[in-house]
């Protein structure tokens, strides 16, 4: 399991590669992109799922 030494190690890395300024957008895009992901997985009910289109018969 994760301890406070360990998260405190991660902030310490994150800081110094990244940049205090940098961080919060950094955490925020990655919010987001989990959120997206989330929601792509839900099985929604309604949809119906997609078909291919149908081909044409050839014209002679």
């Amino acid at each position: 399991m994760i301890g406070t030494q360990d998260l405190l190690v991660a902030l310490a890395l994150g800081v110094f590669f990244f940049g205090a300024k940098k961080l919060p957008e950094l955490s925020r895009s990655l919010g987001r992109a989990l959120s997206e992901f989330k929601m792509g997985l839900e099985d929604t009910p309604d949809q119906k799922p997609a078909t291919p289109p149908a081909e044409k018969p050839e014209a002679k």
